[in-house]
């Protein structure tokens, strides 16, 4: 599994490499700003990238005693790190692309190599971004997740500055940095998005959609008389479940026991690299 993860981490490095280095190659050459502030995006991507590649290297180490919880969290404050460096790209994006539509510093210098480089990146951008998102969702990774979406939120923006270089081609220079801006809002959609995530799992906010699925099976458990304390975190690819369950009193401990056993492995069952904690007491009889 972290051989996997590790070799589509890699890849994407790779990736990133080529691409900012190509955008930044044609945006000094053309004075593009569109394919300039692709540049900054994908630099930055670069970065997200190399910070991803180790966040999920650490993440899988096992549980230690100074991590009794594993080491998870680490891909979701790469992810949180991620998002701060999208903001730095928007903020540079919009002070330029303002800056040049207010001054009427516009014209640009668009050639064959400006297409190549946008149309490469869209190419390449695509098959990482599936790559990324089939790993991700395989091992529930948000690390490898946030960079997917880079690529993907690459492709729009890219697919953006090769409109405003058609529009540049017939004379209509402030195209491009109306899609330099337009970039910037995409990406900024994009951070909201990935921030938010991050910081909900950091501050162990209980995710919708698993505490769900977790009460559908203590609902189904006709055994459990009533449940409560039901507490659910994630630490990037793993889950965390407790709850107490209560039983009937007249039943031996080693039928109970069977029945948190069962709890615990229909929950493990619907979640992915789950472990849960089931404690029970018995009901109290009303005399």
């Amino acid at each position: 599994m972290a051989e996997e993860k590790k070799r589509v981490a890699g890849i994407s490095v790779i990736a990133a490499f080529f691409l900012t280095g190509f955008k930044l190659t044609v945006g000094i050459l053309t004075g593009s700003l569109g394919i300039l502030s692709e540049a900054l995006h994908s630099g930055l991507d670069l970065v997200a990238a190399v910070i991803t590649y180790f966040s999920v290297r650490i993440s899988d180490r096992p549980p230690d005693a100074n991590h009794q919880y594993g080491h998870g969290k680490i891909e979701n404050f790469s992810a949180l790190v991620e998002t701060f460096l999208l903001l730095i790209t928007c903020a540079w994006i919009v002070y330029e692309a303002a800056n040049r539509l207010m001054t009427g510093n516009t014209k640009i210098d668009v050639n064959i190599f400006s297409y190549v480089v946008v149309v490469t990146s869209i190419v390449i951008d695509y098959s990482r971004s599936k790559a990324l998102k089939r790993v991700a969702k395989k091992y529930n990774s948000q690390a490898l997740e946030a960079d997917a979406l880079h690529f993907s939120t690459d492709i729009w923006s890219s697919a953006v500055v090769l409109l405003g270089l058609i529009c540049a081609q017939f004379g209509f220079y402030f195209a491009d940095s109306i899609a330099a801006l337009a970039v910037a809002l995409i990406v900024l959609s994009i951070s909201y998005r990935l921030g938010k995530r991050a910081i909900d799992v950091l501050l162990d906010k209980t995710p919708s959609d698993l505490l769900r699925k977790v009460i559908e099976v203590l609902d189904q458990t006709s055994e459990i008389t009533h449940y409560h304390d039901l507490k659910i975190r994630s630490a990037g690819p793993d889950t965390f479940v407790e709850v107490n369950i209560h039983v009937n009193s007249g039943i031996t401990i080693e039928d109970a026991h069977l029945i948190s056993d069962h709890v615990e492995q229909k929950i493990a069952t619907i979640l992915q690299r789950c472990t849960v904690h089931v404690h029970i007491e018995p009901e109290q009889v009303t005399p």
